[in-house]
């Protein structure tokens, strides 16, 4: 070895030692898990610590319809399906599933990362917070629950302003950068540091930032209201009634830890399906009021703030809902998460889509172009 080639070489092992010591001394070591995974999958189950949410004893079966199977997906839909590497792709009609095919060794029990469609989760419970007395309302301050909450400019922020995503806290929704405060959250092991962090640097209620940093304050929130962990109230709430045929999942940031609220619930298309289900009924499911149906409706209205990204009023978000209003005549919402995870619903054709998968197609607007694929496609479906 000549000795410019040695000298490049020492001046590289000096580089990534230094490199080392400033993770070790910043406390950034969950730099070498992101490294290593590289990206979210929906398997990450299997690299994170997980608590379970327990499916009832006697689940609640879903009727199949009597076409179940019989309709065929537009052949469009089947080439995107294979092209974005679906795993789940069901449809639900009339409350009888009518549609559904798996991919790559998942079935019906399969768990699957939902990513962000936990959002909606958590925006589901914290109405059930509401109807339960545990919070009085969505203009209750933060600050009630969270200490850190009751002084300058963040004693401003009511839980709305978290659902809304427009809390002005200085979240770092970035998912390359290695060093952001989404991939700290996604792969660190402190959620609680990581929150307490955060800093108001903009009023709250006046302009939408997505920001999963204001879905795990409302965990937060959510835990001091219940005393309960979020996966415990989500069992007790949501899963049991909804007579959930698998045990789900939700990734904690360590053991005994929280869970990463806002992503990381693992579950299968048809349990996701009962979400869905749920809210296209109003929050009642058989009769019985699991969310207040004037919060659901809330959910579902468009919060009408200023877009960060383009200046333009928003109608396409709600609380931790995203809205498709009026496309071709229908009103449309749905949960998703960044993979191409998604729970559709269609009111007026009292449908509910649910898909995972692997990748996801490029935006038309604020919404990814498969979302109006899929619902062109079970529209056809359902003629």
């Amino acid at each position: 070895m000549n000795r410019k080639a040695k000298r490049f070489g020492l001046g590289t092992l000096l580089l990534l030692g230094l490199l080392a010591a400033w993770l070790n001394m910043a406390d950034k070591n969950y730099v070498y898990k992101a490294l290593y995974y590289n990206f979210a999958d929906i398997d990450d189950n299997a690299i994170f610590e997980q608590r379970q949410i327990t499916a009832p004893a006697v689940p609640q079966e879903w009727p199949l319809a009597k076409k179940y199977n019989l309709v065929q997906l537009p052949q469009e839909m089947e080439k995107l399906n294979e092209e974005l590497e679906s795993v789940a792709f069901l449809v639900v009609k009339d409350d009888s599933i009518l549609y559904e095919q798996y991919w790559d060794g998942y079935s019906d029990e399969s768990l699957s990362n939902s990513f962000s469609m936990a959002k909606s989760i958590v925006s589901m419970l914290v109405g059930v917070a509401i109807k339960e007395g545990k919070i009085r309302s969505v203009e209750q301050p933060v600050g009630d629950f969270l200490p850190r909450f009751r002084k300058g400019d963040k004693a401003k922020i009511k839980i709305k302003h978290l659902l809304w995503m427009s809390s002005g806290l200085n979240w770092d929704e970035s998912y390359a950068n290695p060093l952001s405060m989404t991939t700290e959250a996604y792969y660190g092991s402190n959620l609680k540091k990581i929150i307490n962090r955060l800093e108001a640097v903009a009023e709250p209620g006046r302009q939408w930032t997505y920001k999963s940093g204001d879905t795990q304050v409302l965990a937060f929130v959510l835990q001091k209201a219940t005393g309960k962990s979020l996966s415990e109230y989500a069992e007790e709430k949501l899963w049991k009634p909804l007579g959930a045929a698998h045990d789900a999942e939700w990734s904690v940031d360590r053991p005994k830890g929280i869970e990463k609220a806002y992503c990381c619930f693992f579950s299968n298309a048809r349990d996701f399906a009962r979400l869905g289900r749920l809210y296209l009924h109003n929050g009642v499911w058989n009769g019985d009021t699991i969310v207040p149906p004037a919060y659901v409706q809330a959910s579902l209205t468009p919060n009408g703030l200023i877009n960060a990204d383009d200046g333009k009023k928003v109608d396409f978000y709600g609380y931790q809902w995203w809205l498709l209003p009026n496309y071709k005549g229908q009103d449309i919402f749905y949960a998703r998460g960044i993979l191409g995870q998604y729970i559709v619903v269609i009111p007026e054709k009292n449908v509910v889509i649910v898909r995972l998968g692997k990748q996801r197609a490029e935006k038309v607007g604020v919404h990814p172009g498969e979302v109006m694929a899929m619902i062109d496609a079970v529209n056809k479906m359902t003629e």
